[in-house]
């Protein structure tokens, strides 16, 4: 372990967690009072700090030795569902490329945005982003992503820093 700077990470993968949980229940309270900006707002949010903890477990080529120790020391396999960022930039992060390439590609101008519970309708591949609030799982042209998935990554990566963290 590398001391002060490990706890660093572990604290802010810590907060991270936090923030996505706060942005989860705030989630789960629209399904009463539907408010579609604040489901946006929860979905980004729970998306960004989950790509926050990816950053810090699953770093770019320069820190690869610290993502493997931080890993290691926490028992998380290589393979968990938070070292794919891919919804998280094309949902929110790298969105204003996505709108280039579709309109670059597809010429048919039908471009669908922001639906909700868009798996109803069947399976359409002009839904950029959709959320199903039946089964808090979420959409992007036709790939699917299940938050509680996320949620529960986030969870068990949580547990595994508290004996290092103060918080």
């Amino acid at each position: 372990m590398n001391g002060i700077q490990d706890m660093a990470f572990l604290s802010e993968i810590v907060l991270q967690v936090k923030i996505a949980r706060r942005a989860a229940e705030r989630l789960e309270t629209t399904q009463n009072n539907f408010d579609q900006i604040e489901v946006w707002c929860s979905i980004q949010s729970i998306l960004g700090a989950a790509g926050n903890v990816s950053k810090i477990l699953w770093p770019e080529k320069k820190y690869k030795i610290r993502g493997e120790r931080l890993r290691q020391m926490l028992k998380v396999e290589d393979e968990n569902v938070l070292s794919d960022r891919k919804f998280r930039n094309n949902f929110f992060e790298h969105y204003d490329a996505r709108i280039e390439e579709w309109y670059s590609n597809n010429s048919n101008g039908v471009y669908i945005d922001l639906a909700m519970n868009p798996s109803l309708t069947g399976r359409n591949l002009n839904t950029h982003r959709g959320y199903n609030s039946f089964n808090n799982t979420l959409e992007f042209r036709g790939e699917i992503l299940d938050l509680n998935d996320i949620l529960k990554a986030l969870e068990k990566i949580f547990k595994k820093c508290k004996p290092y963290t103060l918080t």
